[in-house]
């Protein structure tokens, strides 16, 4: 349609053009005494034309004469750049590759390739940010290197660049870094001192609160980062099993720093539902609680979730956790066992008459209720069936005890044997 369009305009404009050249009798004439020169107004029109032409082509001829210089210039200046970005990627290709002294080499050219184009005036608006990141690849390479003066070198240059206005976010990686590296080389000091200058927004994100984690178990802080943990798996920044596992080993260790009862409800009430229901952590909480001191009726009720879990889910427990609530709730009864607890485990016992562990655990409340013929029999009927060395070495000590108790000296001698047998395969 377009083509269409161009060609009714252009047999329009030479209808136009014939119609009035046709019918254009004027004439011009020019004095040149003694000379007297008669055009027509169509030759003067043509004449004219080709002048204005000739002008145009010898402006335009002597512009691009005159532009060769600078032309020449651009050329060189575009050249370099070229060859700046060259330098660039080939140190860039070095440093991933694992040659970390010749990516240090190339970003120290690419520095002197700006150098030299800055001392031109033909730096860019990108040259700053370029300088950065140069100055940051010869930190990194450095770092690699184990140089660490060099690398703190570098880094200083890149920060006292990152404070032109052309390199606006730039600082913040840096800073990042510079705690990264830090933390390589176990520098807790200069660790805290680094992050202290992010700003707060940065120092929410991923990479950051990764860097506050190692920090703050580098300084044994485990409620720091712990918090830090839970922030981090919410941002998904973990697996859900690998975060599950990392926010138990830590919550582990705030219950193995505790000091005292008080101090260890502490770290307890700041634990989130889901790791107080963790086996392990509840399990490792009242043991320690219980160690400390602390009240049975205490620790029971931080046992409880996961005996309930234990007997309403099945395979809600695995064997060495079911085997680590039995023993936590073991030291419990030492003192004295609640009537409470005695209907549980019964029930329990009751309902599940094949599991050796809870037949074990009711013998062990028996026993501690004095109820010798039933702890003896309960005891015997689970021993052949467990296969946890601790347990069953637990169980022939008791029966060792009650043989004692019974004056039968020469049962009690055995099932000490079989005790001292089972601990040193324990051991091994």
């Amino acid at each position: 349609m377009r083509v269409a369009l161009w060609f009714l305009g252009l047999f329009g404009v030479a209808v136009l053009l014939a119609l009035f050249v046709s019918s254009n009798e004027g004439t011009i004439t020019v004095f040149w005494r003694p000379h007297r020169v008669d055009l027509s107004l169509n030759m003067v029109v043509v004449l004219l034309g080709l002048l204005f032409l000739l002008v145009h082509l010898a402006l335009k001829a002597l512009d691009a004469l005159f532009s060769l210089p600078g032309q020449a210039r651009s050329w060189r200046v575009r050249h370099q750049e070229q060859a700046m970005h060259a330098t660039l990627l080939e140190a860039l290709s070095h440093f991933v590759a694992g040659r970390f002294l010749r990516a240090r080499k190339a970003a120290l050219e690419v520095l002197a390739r700006e150098a030299a184009l800055s001392g031109l005036g033909e730096g860019g608006a990108a040259a700053v940010r370029l300088r950065v990141m140069s100055f940051l690849l010869a930190a990194e390479s450095s770092q690699a290197l184990q140089d660490k003066t060099a690398r703190d070198a570098h880094l200083q240059q890149a920060l006292a660049q990152s404070a032109s206005p052309g390199a606006l976010g730039v600082r913040e990686g840096l800073l990042l870094r510079a705690v990264r590296w830090a933390l390589e080389d176990h520098d807790a000091a200069a660790a805290q001192d680094w992050f202290g200058q992010l700003p707060s927004g940065v120092a929410r994100r991923t990479l950051a609160l990764r860097l506050r984690l190692k920090l703050a178990r580098l300084t044994r802080q485990p409620g720091l980062a712990l918090d830090t943990a839970r922030l981090l798996v919410k941002h998904r920044a973990f697996t859900e099993v690998s975060g599950r596992g990392l926010v138990r080993a830590l919550a582990l260790e705030n219950i193995q720093d505790a000091r005292d009862t008080e101090q260890l409800q502490r770290v307890w009430h700041r634990l989130e539902s889901t790791e107080q229901t963790m086996p392990e952590v509840a399990c490792l909480a009242a043991e320690r609680f219980l160690l400390l001191g602390g009240e049975q009726a205490t620790a029971l009720a931080w046992l409880l979730p996961v005996w309930e879990r234990m007997l309403t889910v099945p395979d809600g427990l695995m064997p060495s956790q079911k085997i680590s609530l039995v023993q936590v709730l073991e030291t419990a009864f030492d003192s004295t066992v609640d009537s409470v607890w005695l209907a549980r485990i019964e029930q329990a016992q009751m309902a599940q008459p094949g599991d050796a562990v809870l037949q074990y655990l009711a013998g062990v409340a028996c026993l501690h209720l004095a109820l010798w013929g039933k702890a003896q029999q309960l005891i015997k009927q689970a021993l052949p069936r467990l296969h946890d060395h601790r347990l069953a070495a637990r169980a022939w000590m008791m029966l060792a005890d009650l043989a004692q108790r019974q004056g039968d000296a020469e049962h009690a001698a055995a099932a000490w044997q079989q005790a001292a047998q089972l601990a040193l395969k324990q051991d091994d």
